[in-house]
């Protein structure tokens, strides 16, 4: 069983950047593909982003392609989101979340083990 801490959510203002880091620990984590989703006040969790076991591999949703980017590290078994450009309809709970395989799934139901999210706002 893995578990899933998030970190480096805050305040920032449009056009501002933040780092968000989500570190695992209770299992390996290099056999899980990771996946950053984020929910809004009164909507769905949606898929943000997510990368493969070995970091090859990576997936955007539209909304954020040329302004996020994921990365990880599995000696430090952590994987990050990098969000520059920020907008304030990217305010949101962000989660991270865990699956064994080799498939990086876009929708949550796909996903085991989660975060307790961190607090993205954006605004001036």
């Amino acid at each position: 069983q893995v578990q899933l801490v998030e970190s480096g959510g805050g305040l920032v203002q449009p056009g501002g950047s933040l780092r968000l880091s989500c570190v695992a620990s209770g299992s390996i984590f290099s056999i899980y593909a990771m996946g950053w989703f984020r929910q809004a006040p009164g909507k769905e969790r949606e898929f943000v982003s997510g990368i493969s076991r070995s970091g090859g591999s990576t997936d955007y949703a539209d909304s954020v392609k040329g302004r996020f980017t994921i990365s990880r590290d599995n000696a430090k078994n952590t994987v990050y989101l990098q969000m520059n450009s920020l907008k304030p309809e990217d305010t949101a709970v962000y989660y991270c979340a865990a699956k064994a395989g080799v498939v990086v799934p876009t929708t949550p139901d796909r996903y085991m083990h989660w975060g307790q999210g961190t607090q993205v706002t954006v605004s001036s």
